[in-house]
């Protein structure tokens, strides 16, 4: 188990991932990450067809003074791709409103593979072209647990 931690409050662009500023790191060499990034590589060290990861994110977000009050999310990426399952909506009455989200995905890393992870600011209004995102959030709290689980 590896945990990732950022507690500051920090402003996160649309598509952008969060940044992670203190670590329990995976002493296995399993997860590998540098502090003050947000990417993290799983890496597919395993005898079988494939290494399991689970990946889970918890934090708190909100619309900063200033932003327009929309929903907002994060997601999960994989290789850089959301996974849309992964995705924490939540929706503010007012700025600088913090609530609390939770996501969480199973990865699958093939044997002798590695695969990029990240937790970005995502477009919650995707489906409702007439809602433009908020160009940036804020995000405090930041806790990121992976489990290898296979």
């Amino acid at each position: 188990m590896a945990e990732y931690l950022a507690n500051a409050v920090q402003n996160v662009a649309l598509n952008a991932p969060i940044l992670f500023t203190a670590s329990i790191p995976c002493t296995k060499g399993y997860v590998y990450h540098e502090d003050e990034t947000g990417i993290f590589i799983l890496r597919g060290c395993t005898n079988n067809c494939f290494a399991r990861y689970q990946v889970t994110y918890n934090g708190n977000i909100a619309v900063p003074d200033g932003g327009d009050v929309t929903p907002i999310a994060v997601s999960i990426t994989v290789n850089g791709e959301e996974r849309p399952t992964s995705r924490a909506i939540f929706t503010p009455q007012e700025v600088d409103e913090f609530g609390n989200v939770t996501s969480t995905a199973i990865i699958t890393v093939p044997k002798g593979c590695c695969f990029s992870v990240s937790v970005r600011y995502v477009d919650a209004t995707v489906d409702d072209p007439t809602v433009t995102p908020t160009p940036t959030i804020e995000v405090q709290n930041s806790n990121l647990v992976i489990n290898r689980i296979a």
